[in-house]
């Protein structure tokens, strides 16, 4: 049990995350499709956390696969319907996110062995993302799911037509104004 308490993949930030879904490995049948769908109380706490302006929707389908050693791959697509803030305007910006999941669940021993051994040059390879824990024959898909989404966010997103361009109080921007851009009304009041 001490080794559990000192791995990462444990952390207390970890446990206290939005969303939590255990699944017993014990229970997983090849290729049986599971739906996991967030209530509202989760997809308030998520959009809480991450500064959103509404979480309609949040649902991972997907289907497991038993590999050699007791380890399990996850193939699905999350699917939120979310609203976040525009970074020009402050107006909602509504969006829909679909993303393709895959993810490998290792019993903790062969994570952690992998750990202690020459571990750069699976990294390096490229060839795998680095497994999720299977402790004590469960995976929880919360934080692979709030993760998942998390990262799936536009990190700045724009509502259609807002920009950036510099305009005078009053009107429009003359065309020398705007190629001098925001600091031209600060060039004239510079002394000469």
């Amino acid at each position: 049990m001490d080794k559990v308490r000192k791995t990462v993949w444990l952390s207390e930030e970890i446990k206290r995350a939005p969303l939590s879904r255990t699944v017993r490995v014990d229970d997983v049948r090849e290729g049986e499709e599971h739906l996991i769908e967030a209530d509202p109380a989760e997809r308030q706490a998520i959009a809480t956390l991450l500064d959103l302006a509404a979480l309609d929707r949040l649902s991972v389908a997907c289907r497991f696969y038993p590999r050699r050693e007791g380890r399990l791959v996850l193939h699905g697509t999350l699917a939120a319907s979310v609203a976040q803030t525009c970074v020009v305007s402050l107006d909602p910006v509504q969006s829909t996110i679909e993303v393709l999941v895959d993810i490998e669940f290792w019993p903790l021993p062969l994570i952690e062995e992998l750990a202690g051994s020459d571990a750069d040059e699976a990294i390096l390879s490229a060839t795998l993302d680095w497994p999720e824990p299977i402790v004590d024959g469960k995976i929880d898909l919360g934080p692979v799911i709030y993760e998942t989404f998390a990262t799936a966010l536009d990190p700045y997103p724009k509502r259609e037509g807002a920009s950036f361009e510099w305009r005078e109080a009053g009107g429009e921007a003359s065309l020398g104004e705007r190629a001098a851009g925001p600091f031209a009304a600060l060039a004239r009041l510079k002394p000469r």
